[in-house]
């Protein structure tokens, strides 16, 4: 059976002030951000409601016992989470929204067959910062398991946010660097969710046009400088929305899989991690079937480069290493010879995310992969 999943309402606004005003926040909200989006965006408005910066909380990804620890600030009688910034932020608010007995955070992960089933107990409004997670969109989230030191994912349909508010204004003074792992990151889900086997026509639909958006994005800046791509913010904020549609339905596969060794253990970027083993992982799926439905995404890539199908992958990835340029795994301190957990743990780990592969890769395959990059 394949499905397409949607239960979000969509909200777009100009300014962030705009959307602070329409939904009348008040004291029984609660504000889920970083400290510099709080002091830019909200500060300003005097909110009558309490926040909490996740960064206060520890740096990077997000871990299990940060969730917890956030947890204890949510006052009683708060309704709503409104979720301000990136993907950890929209993640963290999604774990916050569900509850379990023990109210530990790794106690919603499927660790024990046996265990409860959480409910929901806070609506989440979901506001991404960047142009990439798509979370706010999602069933999804994604964090570092403390007890095990290893990145795990966890989709629930609770955790659909009631409302996601698309506010190019939050984007439009990215630096950089945020700019480029988080829009390259979009295009891994809208990529990865058009090989799946669940992709579906609605769900295929979401991840052509996703492409195409960043795609053409793509060759504007480096048409026209680095500092161009805020002039593409809105097209970059809704691409990486059609891409988190289309992935909620047919889900991301090895990309994915293969970065969590990477975000869990060195706390690379979760859009910079995925970079550097999106190359090996398509060529290794081009290389294995080279007839099927790859060849859609070459033609699909081909019309967006002008270029033959046959050509279309060295052409985008080209690209792709203008727009980010990526760097071998031994520079971030990785040693080779921890390839063979990383592929095991991946294996052990990360079924959830394989099973969406557009091919069967092999333990073997996946070493190689790791190899290739280092």
């Amino acid at each position: 059976m394949k499905q397409f999943k949607m239960y979000t309402t969509l909200a777009y606004y100009d300014k962030f002030a705009d959307f602070m005003a329409d939904e009348n926040i008040n004291s029984t909200d609660f504000i889920i951000t970083n400290e510099f989006l709080y002091n830019q965006f909200v500060k300003p408005l005097n909110p009558a409601c309490e926040s909490v910066f996740i960064e206060a909380y520890g740096n990077g990804e997000p871990t299990t016992d940060m969730v917890d620890q956030i947890k204890t600030k949510i006052p009683a009688g708060v309704n709503r989470l409104i979720a301000v910034g990136g993907g950890s932020v929209l993640d963290i608010a999604k774990m916050c929204s569900l509850h379990v007995s023990s109210n530990r955070t790794e106690d919603l992960f499927d660790l024990d067959p046996n265990a409860e089933k959480p409910t929901r107990i806070y609506d989440v409004y979901a506001i991404p910062t960047t142009c990439g997670t798509g979370s706010e969109v999602t069933n999804a989230c994604a964090v570092e398991l403390s007890s095990l030191h290893t990145k795990r994912g966890l989709n629930n349909d609770l955790m659909f946010a009631a409302k996601s508010v698309l506010i190019p204004e939050l984007i439009s003074g990215l630096p950089y660097r945020f700019f480029a792992t988080s829009s390259i990151d979009a295009l891994i889900h809208a990529a990865e969710s058009f090989l799946s086997p669940k992709a579906c026509p609605h769900s295929e639909l979401f991840s052509k046009e996703a492409i195409r958006m960043i795609m053409d994005g793509y060759l504007y800046i480096i048409a026209h400088g680095k500092d161009s791509w805020a002039d593409k913010a809105q097209q970059f904020l809704i691409a990486s929305n059609f891409a988190g549609m289309a992935f909620c339905s047919a889900g991301c596969a090895a990309v994915h899989a293969l970065s969590y060794p990477l975000g869990g253990g060195y706390h690379i970027p979760h859009g910079e991690a995925n970079q550097l083993v999106f190359s090996p992982v398509f060529r290794r799926y081009k290389e294995k079937q080279p007839v099927g439905k790859i060849n859609q995404l070459e033609a699909l890539l081909g019309e967006c480069l002008n270029v033959a199908p046959e050509d279309a992958l060295d052409a985008a990835f080209e690209l792709f290493d203008k727009v980010q340029p990526r760097k071998p795994l031994r520079e971030y301190g990785i040693s080779d010879s921890e390839f063979e957990g990383f592929t095991d743990g991946v294996i052990a780990g990360q079924q959830r995310l394989l099973g969406n592969n557009y091919v069967e890769l092999t333990r073997q395959d996946i070493l190689d992969i790791y190899q290739s990059v280092y």
